[in-house]
């Protein structure tokens, strides 16, 4: 016991010493740093190099001599230099993979939740004859290919959760093949952001959306995936195009493209041979303030004649423009229906084409016609096929729908479309 006390006290003197010596050292190095103060500056960059190079080299050195001074220190550096070159070249395929998959390693957690948000935000573009997809770029504003609305003055836009609406103004440019659809209300949520501007790596994944095939196939976005491949400018358009891996199938146009973070970095245009082009997005923001309805099929009617009347009737009902078709109804006719009971009986009108019209008896001003209309029903188009007349009466020197007498047509015949 006395010999442990003794082994206490010994310790203590010595680390009381050492605290003493430290102490002294300290001070004598703090006075020579700031004595005389003119030298201050000078010494405080070179006391701190020189120590930093000391310490630098004793470091290396101790590294250096560490693995030859036991053999078990020699055996340990062997190993961890096998598990810090295994750690570098697993970084590197790491590395490697995230650039081929994601384009950068910045992008490498967008994606999470991309499919879910293209499926939200892209629009079906039902323009007649014509199918396509489109997207909000603002909360009023839907962009589509301009070829899809081309001969449609009044398409659709169809929205994921089965709802549609009638653009209220249509502007584009053919030659670039963008369109512009304008709503009534307000869409906040669905707008889509764009790469601005646009810049991707090479061979960058990119992602497509649209409606593959239209109506015909029933479901949610078509995504499609590929890279990134090269940009292409027109010589006769001013439009810039990107070129991808992608193939497009009908139904897709007016998508949008995007990168993994599900920024817009183009509209999807064209597709042939597994070689697809996409109006570059800033060619599309600089093509905005330029667009105009010049090229865009306008809705013209004459209610001056039963024909007539009867024709602009039913281009109401395709425009969706209620409050016109409802005036075109007779004092008569209003005696038994009022306009919001009239309106719901077309709640899932998507259009309405008529194949020809001609007068049945004119001293009744009665007109027979043939039409169609396709119908919205539970996320799909039906078609249906109706033939009768319509009795006119001729009010506020205008005619009007009196009485009707219309049937469908189940499965009519080839002759049924040309033969009026």
């Amino acid at each position: 016991m006395d010999w442990l006390i003794g082994r206490i006290v010994l310790l203590k003197a010595r680390i009381r010493k050492r605290i003493v010596l430290f102490w002294q050292r300290f001070k004598k190095y703090i006075k020579h740093l700031l004595f005389p103060l003119y030298l201050f500056p000078i010494k405080i960059v070179t006391y701190s190099a020189y120590y930093l190079i000391k310490f630098s080299l004793k470091l290396a050195w101790y590294l250096v001599s560490w693995p030859f001074r036991k053999w078990t220190n020699f055996f340990k550096t062997i190993i961890w230099s096998v598990l810090a070159t295994y750690l570098f070249f697993s970084l590197l395929v790491i590395m490697d993979y995230i650039e081929e998959n994601y384009g950068h390693y910045s992008k490498f957690w967008c994606d999470i939740g991309l499919n879910e948000t293209l499926n939200e935000q892209v629009v079906r573009i039902i323009g007649g004859y014509s199918e396509g997809s489109g997207f909000f770029i603002s909360p009023n504003q839907v962009v589509t290919s301009f070829h899809v609305i081309a001969s449609e003055p009044s398409p659709k836009i169809v929205f994921s959760a089965g709802n549609f609406i009638t653009p209220i103004s249509i502007v584009g440019d053919q030659y670039s093949d963008i369109a512009i659809l304008t709503t009534k209300e307000e869409y906040p949520g669905m707008v889509m952001e764009f790469m601005d501007p646009v810049s991707l790596y090479e061979e960058e994944p990119v992602v497509a959306a649209g409606y593959a095939l239209g109506t015909e196939l029933v479901g949610s976005v078509t995504l499609e995936k590929g890279k990134f491949a090269d940009y292409r400018q027109s010589k006769k358009y001013y439009a810039t195009y990107i070129q991808t891996s992608i193939s497009l199938v009908p139904g897709m146009s007016g998508g949008p493209l995007v990168d993994k973070c599900g920024e817009v970095i183009g509209v999807n245009t064209e597709g042939l041979a597994g070689l697809s082009l996409f109006v570059l997005a800033d060619s599309v923001k600089a093509g905005l303030p330029t667009y105009t309805d010049r090229d865009i099929s306008k809705i013209t009617v004459d209610a001056t004649t039963p024909e007539g009347a009867v024709e602009a009737f039913y281009t109401y009902l395709k425009a969706r423009r209620m409050e016109e078709g409802f005036n075109l109804l007779s004092e008569e006719y209003l005696k038994k229906t009022n306009f919001g009971e009239w309106t719901n009986r077309f709640t899932d009108i998507l259009d309405v084409d008529v194949i020809g019209t001609k007068m049945e008896d004119e001293r009744t001003n009665t007109v027979f016609i043939k039409f169609s209309t396709s119908n919205w029903v539970d996320g799909e188009r039906e078609e249906h096929y109706y033939e009768g007349t319509w009795q006119t009466v001729l009010e506020e020197e205008i005619y009007k729908m009196n009485k009707s007498m219309i049937k469908e047509i189940t499965d009519p015949d080839f002759s049924w479309f040309y033969e009026i």
